[in-house]
Order: C-alpha cells, then structure tokens, then sequence
C-alpha cells in the first residue's frame, strides 16, 4: 500500500513511517523538512501522486488560539482537495481527546475544526482521537510550574505512550474507512497529579507538587472525565511504569 504521512517528520509521524515500512507498504514522510506544507498546499499534488492512503499527524507549531486554528482550518482544506484530485481512498487523522469536552481551550476548538473539515469531505476517513501522550508530561511540567512549584489538578488522566499512539493510526491506515472515531488510551487511569509527580520523581526532578483541582490544563480547568476516554476505547499495551523504565534507560 501506498501511504502518505503528513507531518512525518516529526514525534508521531517517523513512528507511523517505520511502522509501515516494517510492514512492507510504501511509506513517504512529508513535512516542510521534505519540501511539502499541507498549510500552503506546497508540495501536495506531487507527494500525493498515487497514494491510496493519506495519514495526517501534523500538528500546530503554536498552541494560541488564532495561530491553531488558521494552521488545521488551512492545512485541512488544502489536503482535502489536494487527496481528491489524487484519488486517495482513505483518509486516516490524529485527534485529541477532549476535542468536544474542553470548548474553552482554543487549541482543540482548532482540532474541532480540522475534524468538521475531515467529516464534510467526500473522501472516506477514520479519526483517531488519543488521550495525552506519556512523552508530553515535562511539556505539562514546564507549563505549570512557578519557581519550584509545579501546581496541577487532580482530574483524571489516562496518558499513553507515542508507539502505541502510531501502532494504532497503522492499524487504521491498514484497515478499511471507519467514517467514524476511534479512541485510544494507554492501560492505566491515574489522576494528572500523580502521573506528572511520578515522571518527575523518575528523572530525579525535585520540583514540588501542589495539587489543586482548579489548577488550568493550558488554560482551561478540567474535570474528571476531560482528558479520559470514553466507553470502550482501545487500550494500548505499554504501561506508564514500563514507559518511565525505558525511557530512563534512553535518557
């Protein structure tokens, strides 16, 4: 199978990529690094000749509420038309949990936005909504520290790792068109809290937690069910401890 990955370059993308190529099928990456900014269209109609399936993990450089959502309204529309004059069969996107539960956090009214472009479009898709990945808890870290203090709520979190992340966008991209959402969560439901505390207290970090559930999650406040998954979503196998084992060993 011929698969294009927008936003290959990057943490999600080179996993999908080897993943595929693993498999035997024909994987491109395609980013500004290669050449191709799905924001502009570059580059689109060349890396799409012949592609049946494109799968998009490319995600805002900012996190400000206009920049998010002029980055996945333009670069949506631009690959949507672009995979139909190509032809592409399927059209496989990363989401984020919490999309339809946050409405307060410009950044997933933008990714709310990428996927009411992906559900008008005539070409057949699957999205894949996941819950936060295990390799962003330093960047929930950094964002919520003052001094030494690092002020979290206790909302529910069920973090999960980016191989598993990529596993399942390849499982989709394999797979027939859902026209629908899949939700994907690592194996554990932990509080936020705990599981920051945890990724600190392994890398040795002598930051202080303070939990307090009004703490903001990038600007919005959370309850316990904003960043979980819901009813029967697809667990990915690695757990958080064996995660924070090995990335010891990798750092």
């Amino acid at each position: 199978m011929n698969v294009v990955v927008i936003g290959g370059s990057g943490l999600i993308g080179t996993k999908v990529v080897r993943k595929l190529t693993e498999l035997g099928h024909q994987a491109l990456a395609a980013s500004p690094a290669t050449g191709v900014d799905a924001t502009t269209g570059r580059g689109l109609p060349e890396v799409l000749a012949g592609a049946e399936v494109v799968v998009d993990v490319s995600n805002s450089p900012s996190f400000e509420d206009a920049a998010a959502l002029a980055f996945f309204e333009n670069s949506g529309r631009n690959l949507m038309s672009a995979e139909a004059k190509a032809g592409v069969r399927h059209h496989v996107a990363l989401s984020a949990i919490g999309t339809d539960r946050l409405p307060h956090s410009g950044y997933l009214r933008a990714k709310l936005a990428q996927e009411r472009l992906i559900k008008t479009s005539d070409i057949p898709y699957t999205i894949v909504r996941a819950t936060q990945f295990y390799e962003f808890l330093g960047a929930i870290a950094a964002s919520s520290t003052d001094s030494e203090v690092v002020r979290l709520s206790n909302a529910g979190f069920q973090p999960i790792a980016a191989d598993d992340v990529a596993l399942a966008l390849v499982e989709a991209a394999l797979a027939a068109p859902l026209n629908g959402t899949i939700e994907i969560a690592g194996p554990e439901r932990l509080s936020l809290s705990e599981a920051v505390g945890r990724f600190l207290s392994a890398r040795g970090d002598t930051r202080k937690i303070v939990v307090d559930p009004a703490a903001p999650y990038f600007g919005t406040r959370l309850d316990d069910d904003s960043l979980v998954p819901g009813d029967n979503p697809r667990l990915g196998a690695i757990g958080f401890e064996a995660w924070l084992r090995q990335s010891r060993v990798q750092t």
